[in-house]
């Protein structure tokens, strides 16, 4: 193989670590400073120009543009970059600031020049759209009045023209595009931001349509990789296969309430989180932000709060700021000791708050002890807000704020009351670590043919993660229900979905496997065992990797369309790359071991990349159209954007076999396919709790 063919493979590895590497800079140094030394640089254009270049020349060599649906994927990558050069050598871009009653014709360039508007722009009104009965903004409108002259009647003069500018829904005029941005503290003024692309945007999405029928194409025609290997010999041969095992104060005379007279107030409703909720959610959200817990020492949650809003003192000297393991060092800084502290432990006898000053040394230097003090001050706020009575409100009884329905009601109650994720989490860690001993039994048995009890055990594993998934759907549903909104908004509600997704999809594997007669007991077992293991951990991360659980009102710009498809795209092709990644830790050590199958599990993962990289470049693309409706830029090289582009890269570098010999061979294969996953840990976990930027989810 000459080294000419690998030079677009080294270019677009290239890309890869250079964007990759951007993020950490923008951390260290900003966004305006990768902005225009690395992203907005000649040498990073022409960076992407000769791997433009030097694909073209590739895919003449390899006789690509006789196969018309890979030729098209290639295509509409070009198409893309094509679109990319025309967006960053021909738009323009800059804030528009509007004061009610002050027409204008210009608007201010990012580069901080003025530029001329070809119409004249004037605010009528701002208006700020709130959640019912809460201080929560639901929305944003800038009523405006346009004059141009398009709009020019017969008797020449100018007609005003009155437009409503909101989050999600733009104003577009003579080429100009406006979107709502922010609005000053008095109301009278609103910022837009001004995007004038006529070229680039169009190109851009003619190559989003070209890819999402490519892609189409690739999975339906039978000429292609993907039907072939769906015939493949080696998945009708069976798997004999193993599993990597993963690796993972009572109070005396206090002052509380009767515990009926507590629990009458459950369905009490209260304004609160930025919407209507049961008084259960509020004592839950509470008691358990403090102490970790739902109750504290046999006392139901509705009994703490209640009590504490009536003896503060009293409560004030109970044992209930759980002591985390971080907390240990700023513990002992205290002199503090034992699992729980008093919220009195964190004052000085004369009143002096004792975190304050070991704040002001510690603020700035991102230090486990900043951290530390910063967990600990928040939950005192929560205690700070229930004793001033801002922790919630009581639905007023004007009938300005609609109550819940009953069933609404009840419906919040049973999901507080049942811990949907925690009881999953340890099921199917269980059932999944017992089928995997049960494999490793009878690959010690070395018995190749399936008996009764083998058959047996596979059924009644696919029943039980149908109950698992069934009681999963069950949970997320009634999240669902309650907010009012798909449940994909936050770290906690992704990380639900992303373990819904992953037991469907070993259901449905296992049925693939069953219509094709491949329901060996090896291989279906293989599968089962990845759904409950997989889907273990994902819930497992989100019970202990202190996401915030709490349902809350959309922010605006999320109220949009474009929210569910694009995630969900994308954590469906997360699923899938975490069962790509199981089967290569299963190839390896069947390699390790010198037994047959690993040619097996190399066909399911090369079959397993075509609908899980084509979901992740789909979502991808369909968030750009989303950042371009609501911010109208449809790429800002966020370090989350970014991160899913090195992702869909490293994954695409997996198709090239013919050009790449060693992507032939298992073993490094499967090595890669392990590497690659490190990119999707490090698109959902290290963006969002180690650089930041916009798509970041905070705590």
């Amino acid at each position: 193989m000459r080294i000419s063919n690998h030079i677009p493979f080294l270019l677009l590895a290239l890309v890869a670590v250079v964007i990759a590497a951007a993020t950490f800079v923008e951390d260290k140094l900003g966004t305006p400073f990768v902005s225009s030394h690395i992203y907005g640089a000649w040498w990073f254009r022409l960076l992407w120009m000769a791997l433009a270049v030097t694909g073209i020349v590739q895919m003449w060599r390899r006789r690509l543009f006789w196969r018309f649906s890979v030729c098209l994927l290639h295509v509409a990558f070009l198409i893309i970059l094509m679109g990319a050069l025309t967006t960053a050598l021909t738009s323009k871009q800059g804030m528009l600031h509007l004061r009610q009653h002050q027409p204008t014709t210009e608007y201010m360039l990012r580069e901080g020049r003025a530029d001329a508007l070809p119409f004249t722009i004037e605010l009528d009104t701002f208006i700020i759209d709130y959640y019912p009965g809460t201080e929560a903004h639901s929305g944003y409108t800038s009523r405006v009045k346009i004059e141009s002259d398009q709009l020019k009647v017969k008797s020449d003069q100018l007609k005003a023209e009155s437009e409503n500018i909101s989050m999600n829904h733009i104003l577009q005029r003579d080429g100009y595009r406006l979107y709502q941005q922010s609005f000053d503290e008095d109301l009278q003024g609103s910022w837009l931001m001004v995007t004038y692309d006529p070229w680039g945007t169009g190109i851009t999405y003619v190559g989003y349509l070209l890819l999402a029928l490519s892609a189409i194409l690739l999975l339906l025609n039978k000429r292609e990789t993907f039907c072939q290997l769906l015939r493949h010999p080696a998945l009708k041969r069976g798997l004999t296969c193993l599993l990597l095992l993963f690796t993972l104060h009572g109070q005396a005379a206090l002052p509380v309430v009767k515990v009926d007279q507590a629990d009458a107030l459950k369905r009490e409703q209260v304004v609160y989180g930025d919407r209507v909720v049961p008084f259960n959610t509020v004592a839950i959200d509470f008691v358990q932000k403090l102490c970790g817990r739902k109750s504290f020492h046999g006392l139901t949650a509705e009994q703490v709060v209640v009590s504490w809003q009536l003896h503060p003192e009293s409560w004030r000297e109970v044992p209930i700021l759980r002591v985390k393991a971080k907390h240990r060092v700023l513990m002992a800084k205290l002199g503090l000791q034992g699992d729980y502290i008093r919220v009195a432990d964190l004052y000085d006898r004369d009143g002096t708050y004792r975190l304050q000053s070991l704040y002001m040394k510690e603020y700035g230097s991102h230090s486990a002890m900043e951290k530390a003090i910063q967990d600990i001050d928040e939950r005192l706020g929560v205690v700070m807000m229930l004793e001033r009575g801002t922790l919630f409100k009581p639905l007023p009884k004007d009938g300005s704020v609609a109550p819940l329905p009953d069933s609404k009601v009840s419906a919040e109650l049973l999901y507080n009351a049942v811990p949907f994720t925690k009881i999953l989490f340890m099921a199917n860690l269980t059932v999944g670590f017992l089928l995997f001993f049960v494999m490793l039994w009878q690959m010690l048995k070395g018995q190749a043919t399936a008996n009764r009890l083998q058959t047996g055990i596979v059924r009644v594993s696919f029943l039980l993660l149908l109950c698992a998934f069934l009681f999963h759907l069950f949970g997320y549903a009634l999240r669902w229900y309650i907010s009012g909104t798909i449940p994909l908004t936050n770290g906690y509600e992704t990380m639900q979905f992303v373990a819904l997704v992953t037991m469907l999809l070993a259901l449905l594997l296992s049925l693939f496997t069953f219509y094709f007669s491949l329901s060996t007991f090896h291989f279906s077992l293989l599968i089962l065992t990845g759904g409950f293991l997989i889907s273990g951990f994902t819930l497992l991360v989100s019970y202990l990797g202190q996401m915030n659980p709490r349902i809350t009102a959309l922010m605006p710009v999320l109220q949009s369309p474009w929210l569910s498809s694009h995630v969900s795209l994308i954590m469906i092709s997360y699923s899938l790359f975490a069962f790509i990644t199981l089967n290569a830790v299963v190839a390896l050590i069947l390699t390790a071991r010198r037994r047959q199958g690993v040619e097996s599990l190399t066909v399911l993962s090369r079959l397993l990349l075509y609908p899980a990289v084509m979901c992740l470049a789909v979502g991808i693309f369909l968030g750009a159209v989303w950042a371009n409706v609501s911010w109208g830029n449809y790429w800002s090289w966020d370090p989350k954007e970014v991160w899913a582009l090195v992702t869909m890269i490293v994954y695409g570098i997996a198709f090239h076999r013919q050009s790449l010999s060693w992507l032939r061979r298992p073993i490094p294969f499967h090595l890669y396919m392990i590497f690659c996953f490190l990119t999707v840990l490090m698109t959902y976990f290290g963006v969002n709790y180690l650089l930041g930027g916009m798509h970041s989810y905070g705590g």
